[in-house]
């Protein structure tokens, strides 16, 4: 389940008042989440979290529900 600091990190990343994020959301269901604002939400991730995401991380998510997977696991990789 996505926690509400990440839903909250994401929609400020893409200065979007309410919108409802679950697991199975995709950057495709999310107005105005094009490639741009997908650079600005991963660095906004990072900059929350203080985490480095690998290009290969990245590239293997697919939803939002493996985004707050790969955030759970890097915070208790430290």
């Amino acid at each position: 389940m996505i926690s509400e600091r990440l839903k909250g990190v994401i929609l400020n990343a893409l200065e979007i008042n309410d919108f409802d994020l679950q697991d199975e959301t995709t950057a495709d269901h999310v107005p105005g989440w094009d490639s741009l604002n997908h650079i600005n939400v991963i660095l906004a991730v990072e900059k929350e979290y203080n985490l480095k995401f690998k290009g290969i991380e990245i590239l293997k998510i697919r939803n939002l529900g493996e985004l707050q997977h790969l955030v759970d696991s890097k915070i208790t990789q430290n």
